[in-house]
């Protein structure tokens, strides 16, 4: 690996991180391109986030889950399929495993080729409104649809693969990939899923109907949620940032998008260890 770019979170901690890292990439005789808003902050000269994957070999991200979905959002729109490699600048990040005491020794062996990455699906939501199909967004963690600032509840209609599987009250439905169920939809009571299940789930937002539950379905699927509700508010968000204002008799299509990201795996920390650590599973309660 020659080319590395940086993306980082508008943190002083992440700038210093950067400065260091620019200088020890640097004089490894490494290429560093930096995301133009970072390089901005330290005075230097940068690359607009939107053609960065295109320019690397591959991507090193300082900051939490927020950041890295971002990063990954610009690496399904570039078509270019590079690695991520994320840094944990937070504290409950799960797709940022390496903390940044540990940065230096796992990324010498990842530009050595000596870590592995793992590969996780990305969901396609697109807009259909009257037969037409409007704005259409990638995103690594979920799709929602939500009732934003109206109080009301929306009336949802959803199916799977053309069956009808359900009509739904409810402040939303969150439609998220296996990397994302430990998000949003963990607190809204979905379940866990292995990130290299081939599968989303569909977890309602405090459904009227307590019957309603979530439920997993194959990522061969395609799901269409129609808003039947009146009085407007309703939004389609995507990983919590992308916001499209529905109207009623929107449809919003999910399926499992052509693309998937690359994330550089810890070396030696695996998916339930992050699990135990993050959600201080097996942790005895104090008296």
């Amino acid at each position: 690996m020659r080319r590395i770019g940086i993306i980082a979170k508008d943190t002083q901690k992440a700038r210093d991180a950067v400065r260091r890292l620019s200088r020890w990439l640097a004089a490894r005789g490494k290429k560093v391109i930096i995301e133009e808003g970072t390089a901005s902050a330290l005075g230097l000269a940068g690359q607009r986030a939107q053609g960065l994957p295109a320019l690397v070999d591959m991507i090193i991200v300082l900051g939490g889950d927020g950041t890295l979905l971002s990063a990954a959002r610009l690496v399904a729109a570039s078509k270019k399929n590079v690695p991520i490699f994320g840094v944990n600048l937070g504290s409950l990040g799960f797709m940022a495993e390496v903390s940044l005491d540990e940065l230096y020794a796992n990324l010498e062996k990842a530009m050595a080729g000596r870590l592995r990455s793992e590969e996780r699906m990305m969901l396609t939501a697109t807009v259909v409104r009257a037969g037409k199909r409007l704005a259409e967004q990638t995103v690594l963690n979920e799709a929602v649809v939500t009732k934003g600032a109206n109080a009301r509840l929306l009336s949802l209609e959803v199916s799977v693969g053309g069956d009808h599987l359900t009509a739904i009250r409810a402040d939303g439905l969150i439609l998220a990939t296996p990397t994302g169920s430990t998000a949003y939809s963990l607190s809204a009571g979905g379940p866990i899923i292995h990130p290299t299940l081939h599968c989303f789930v569909l977890t309602p937002i405090c459904p009227h109907t307590l019957s309603n539950r979530p439920i997993a379905i194959p990522d061969s699927s395609v799901v269409q949620v129609k808003l039947l509700s009146e009085g407007g508010g309703a939004a389609l968000t995507l990983d919590g940032h992308v916001i499209n204002p529905l109207m009623p008799g929107d449809i919003v299509e999910v399926k499992r998008a052509k693309y998937k990201v690359r994330l550089i795996k810890h070396p030696s920390k695996g998916f339930y260890e992050i699990l135990r650590t993050k959600l201080k599973w097996g942790i005895a309660p104090r008296n």
